[in-house]
């Protein structure tokens, strides 16, 4: 039997090895016989061309792996939401990279390929970042096209920010290695420059058939909108190339000579292992994450080592005394300086000796992680957020004490903090307590979530019985039909409440081993760090 920190078997090693599993099934995209469709026509896969344009030293942090995870089954799926995407470094500089999956339904967008590249876009808007699409689409999927097409968060917002993001300033290069039809065509050309590769890649509005269709025009792909015509005709595309290899390589050139960017200069020393080891990370949640645990524990696990004794994690609390369900301190992770506001689940004591159980936010909690959220943008120190909540406290004594007002002092703290935040839910991620702990509504560079994370109003069993109780109202029901409804509604909500249902739907960008929790913040902190406009920092009213 495998002995973890918490002398059993680790339930959140378990767990990792699932999403490995999983992982390595979405990466197959549509399937190996479309896989072998485009190799017959001499194309890389969407990850193949990933892996061939980014610096092979250096991380690529994929967001939305599981965007569309177990949705459209009845259309056969869309893996990855028909994209790859993430943050990776082209000739030595970091870029959002966004990838139409071929396989996928001929890489048609979905409503969530939509939600996906949204996201992406924001991501390169928030941190200076070049944005590089690699182009391969059939344009909008059409038996969903009305949640797709005309909305303001739909396809047509990606052009509108393709529009703003090149007066940013920002660069964005397209490159053309496939079909890029109607709507979609305009992604490319709203972008700063176009490649594209001869006898694959095609540009134009309406295909050959919608062109007989409109206007009896006979016409073929070449000739339409093909490679050679855009490079030679039209003028839209400003390099052809014969092989992807070649495309993909001048990309690499083009990034090579765009100029540096103003710095944020976010505080930055040498960086040192964590004091403690990160495999550890596995033991630390009991199965279920049932028991109590202490979040510092998990804290040491990810930081550098203290700089002056290496034996010793570099984490220091702030008012360690006070405000005991939430850990808030300083320390640094791969050399950067940052800020933790966590969950604790340990049961404390208050002041007055009574016990108080982990996981919730107290009066005294809110009000001390929105100081040091205030101290954190003082000091331009980047904010970790680890979320394992069940919500504020409840009942008489908490409203006597104004538990609202104190949670809302925190929730104004949070969502005015203008230095880059990062949100990993680690565990439970219930009611209020999921906003005041940076939920995706409070613009986090990014929110992640372990595979033991749960998304939800409020915890599977109190939102059973409270919705059984609406359900059997005036019914008189066996107390067996009575528990084989409250199993069902338990089992649909508990489904609800996995990472990869958030996943799915990209209310979190990805789902992550826990020793990678290191690396992608420190990824993330870099890329922020490429924005130098930091706003102003300032707060609404505030009660007090």
């Amino acid at each position: 039997m495998e002995k973890t920190l918490a002398g059993t078997t680790s339930w959140l090693r378990k767990l990792t090895e699932q999403l490995q599993q999983r992982l390595e099934s979405i990466k197959k995209g549509g399937g190996e016989k479309a896989i072998q469709k485009q190799r017959e026509k001499n194309k890389l896969t969407a990850r193949e061309r990933v892996a061939y344009l980014c610096d092979a030293d250096k991380p690529f942090i994929e967001i939305g792996a599981f965007a569309g995870y177990e949705m459209y089954e009845e259309y056969g799926g869309c893996p990855a939401g028909g994209t790859v995407a993430g943050i990776g470094y082209v000739s030595g500089r970091q870029c959002v990279i966004m990838a139409n999956d071929q396989t996928v339904k001929a890489g048609a967008w979905f409503p969530i390929t939509g939600k996906k590249n949204l996201r992406m876009q924001e991501i390169a808007i928030e941190n200076n970042l070049p944005l590089i699409y690699l182009v391969d689409s059939a344009g909008v999927f059409l038996p969903l096209q009305d949640e797709i097409f005309p909305d303001k968060e739909h396809f047509g917002r990606i052009f509108r920010n393709n529009a703003q993001i090149s007066a940013m300033g920002i660069t964005q290069i397209a490159a053309v290695m496939g079909s890029c039809v109607a709507g979609g065509a305009y992604l490319p050309v709203m972008s700063d420059e176009i490649l594209i590769v001869r006898n694959n890649g095609s540009i134009f509005l309406a295909g050959p058939y919608l062109v007989k269709a409109a206007i009896g025009e006979e016409t073929d792909m070449e000739s339409l909108g093909g490679a050679s015509m855009h490079a030679q005709i039209s003028g839209t595309a400003d390099y052809i190339f014969d092989t992807e290899h070649e495309c993909l390589d001048h990309i690499k050139k083009l990034v090579a000579q765009i100029a540096d960017s103003p710095k944020a200069n976010f505080n930055r020393i040498q960086s040192f292992a964590p004091a403690k080891d990160p495999e550890e990370l596995y033991g630390l949640l009991s199965d279920g994450n049932a028991r109590p645990y202490n979040v510092v524990d998990i804290i040491d696990r990810i930081v550098d080592a203290d700089i002056d004794e290496p034996s010793k994690s570099s984490f220091r609390q702030f008012k360690e005394e006070y405000g005991k369900t939430i850990v808030c301190g300083y320390g640094r992770i791969d050399g950067w300086s940052v800020g933790f506001v966590a969950n604790q689940r340990l049961i404390v004591k208050n002041g007055e000796g009574e016990m108080q159980v982990g996981g919730v936010i107290y009066n005294d909690s809110a009000d001390k992680a929105a100081r040091f959220i205030l101290n954190c943008n003082q000091k331009k120190i980047p904010i970790i957020f680890l979320q394992d909540v069940t919500g504020f406290m409840v009942g008489r004594r908490s409203e006597h004490a104004g538990i609202i007002k104190d949670g809302a002092k925190m929730v104004n703290a949070v969502a005015n903090s203008v230095v880059p935040k990062f949100t990993i839910v680690t565990g439970n991620s219930f009611g209020a307590g999921y906003y005041a702990m940076c939920g995706k509504a409070y613009d986090p560079r990014l929110i992640v979530a372990w595979p033991s994370g749960k998304i939800a109003v409020m915890g599977g069993e109190q939102a059973a019985r409270t919705l059984l109780q609406t359900q059997t109202s005036g019914k008189n029901l066996t107390k067996e039909e009575e528990n084989a409804l409250l199993q069902k509604i338990k089992d649909r909500y508990e489904k609800q409440t996995t990472p990869y249902y958030a996943a799915a739907r990209m209310w979190v960008d990805a789902i992550i081993d826990p020793v990678e929790t290191r690396q992608l913040i420190s990824e993330g902190i870099s890329a922020a760090n490429n924005n130098a406009n930091m706003p102003e920092f300032k707060t609404g009213v505030i009660q007090v």
